[in-house]
């Protein structure tokens, strides 16, 4: 009687570890930015959003950026920890760490990105003053200028910029590699001349760098970038259909004129290896939330399904079959 009382006994506990180990969420690790960027605050609040939904377990991590967050993609995530790391990422970046172009990405690239959404469109920004003389790409030389933190998707598309207009960093007076809050810094403070940053609009930290220049009685100034340039050219033939043209309206950051410039896409890219239904319900989850996330990042007005369905069959990373799921059950795709 006490053996058969002993086994209903394990059975029960047997049972209870089950039960447990079913209810555990899956941990994602969401790989965002620097402060200051949009990344950061983006991936804050997707977090807190997945949090409150109870789809998984959310934690924000903040980062170098794109490249950083695609290396922990690929290396950090744990299926059998349940640890998976999602990565916010430009698609210039999610493009060449998936076809191992990227040389840290060369050796081992990363085949199992896989797409859940398209975020919204980043600026990339040539930051400077009205006061600094800079006023076409080709003036930097001699100046003091940041390319962004070393690695990210900024510096790759800075340096391609200044080599389609035929500068060489080594012709600067300083250069720098910073994130986008110090190199604000420096700039309101005097120590920088100009740098570039590639974000979305509008971008924290370069808002309060126009407010501090306008105490100053200087203004903010983007170094236009047009379309039928040879700089633009050369960047939009390196990443066709990735990178576009656009134009920032003077209200974004107080600038004197529309800006014209280049945009590159962003989008949330996931293991392939994170489970179908929480893939699903994680796209479900932000897509019943939006207003939420665009209270809390003006950027995210760009973040929707219609946008998300554009790029589906046309990018290079596939989408993951749970984000496939859900834009087939709302008519976003067949």
């Amino acid at each position: 009687m006490r053996e058969v009382s002993m086994k209903r006994a394990l059975i029960v506990l047997g049972l209870l570890a089950l039960g447990l180990a079913l209810a555990q969420k899956p941990k994602v690790v969401i790989g965002t930015g620097s402060t200051g960027g949009v990344f950061f605050y983006y991936g804050t609040a997707l977090a807190d959003i997945w949090n409150k939904a109870g789809v998984v377990e959310a934690q924000p991590v903040q980062t170098g950026g794109s490249y950083d967050n695609l290396l922990l993609l690929r290396d950090r995530t744990d299926p059998r920890a349940g640890t998976y790391y999602c990565a916010l990422t430009t698609t210039d970046s999610a493009y060449v760490a998936f076809t191992g172009e990227e040389p840290r990405f060369k050796a081992k690239p990363a085949k199992d990105q896989r797409v859940l959404f398209y975020m919204y469109p980043s600026f990339i920004h040539l930051v400077t003053s009205e006061k600094s003389g800079i006023k076409v790409v080709q003036d930097l030389k001699g100046k003091r200028v940041s390319t962004g933190q070393p690695g990210s998707s900024t510096e790759n598309l800075a340096l391609l910029l200044l080599q389609a207009a035929g500068v060489k960093p080594e012709s600067f007076a300083k250069r720098e590699r910073l994130p986008v809050a110090e190199a604000a810094k420096a700039l309101s403070e005097g120590t920088l001349d100009a740098f570039f940053w590639v974000g979305g609009l509008p971008t924290g930290s370069i808002v309060e760098l126009s407010q501090s220049l306008a105490r100053k009685g200087d203004r903010i100034y983007l170094v236009p970038i047009d379309p039928k340039s040879t700089t633009a050219q050369v960047a939009l033939k390196r990443f066709p259909g990735l990178l576009d043209t656009t134009v920032v309206p003077k209200s974004v950051y107080n600038t004197r004129t529309d800006v014209p410039g280049l945009n590159t896409g962003n989008v949330l890219v996931c293991p392939e290896s994170l489970p179908k239904e929480v893939a699903y319900g994680m796209m479900k989850a932000t897509f019943e939330n939006l207003q939420t996330l665009r209270s809390a990042v003006a950027a995210a007005r760009d973040t929707s399904v219609a946008n998300t369905a554009k790029l589906f069959g046309r990018f290079i990373v596939p989408f993951h079959p749970g984000a496939e799921e859900y834009l087939k059950e709302v008519g976003a795709i067949r």
